[in-house]
């Protein structure tokens, strides 16, 4: 018998395993624990719901969001079959738990097909060298959403 850290992450390769053999979606899974139970689990289902967000982390953090009233987790801990991608790792940061475990390595996911080092290579260059166009566009009034958050009184900072 493993310690509980080791049980919350065979509960996420679990999770990977069996999305694989369902044939739902890639082999990732994750959970999200708080106070020692699982309060939330995710797997990959970008194919399965033709949705290129619906990673395993990001599909628990959805939920454990959900099933706790809040956008922010930071009493929570999240378990991963697979080190984190890149929009995962910002969406992970922006739930704020307290720690990441993860099982895998990027560079295992890499020899299966599941290769983000191309993203990490596109953040580090300025966006007029990036292969996927990005261009500013001002019109008049582009930043009145900003000016309003910035007077706002009554908003949720986070």
């Amino acid at each position: 018998m493993g310690t509980e850290q080791e049980r919350f992450m065979e509960e996420a390769i679990r999770l990977a395993l069996r999305n694989v053999e369902t044939g739902n979606g890639g082999p990732f899974g994750a959970v999200i624990v708080k106070d020692g139970r699982i309060v939330a689990s995710g797997v990959n289902e970008v194919t399965k719901k033709s949705d290129p967000t619906a990673h395993a982390e990001v599909q628990a953090i959805r939920a454990a969001c959900r099933t706790l009233g809040t956008f922010q987790l930071s009493d929570c801990d999240l378990y991963t079959s697979c080190e984190p991608c890149p929009m995962c790792i910002g969406a992970i940061y922006w739930a704020r738990p307290r720690a990441v475990y993860f099982a895998c390595t990027k560079e295992e996911a890499a020899a299966i097909a599941f290769d983000d080092q191309f993203i990490y290579e596109e953040l580090a260059k300025p966006l007029e060298g990036r292969r996927l166009p990005m261009t500013r566009i001002t019109p008049n009034e582009y930043r009145a959403p900003f000016d309003a958050w910035a007077e706002a009184v009554d908003k949720i900072e986070y």
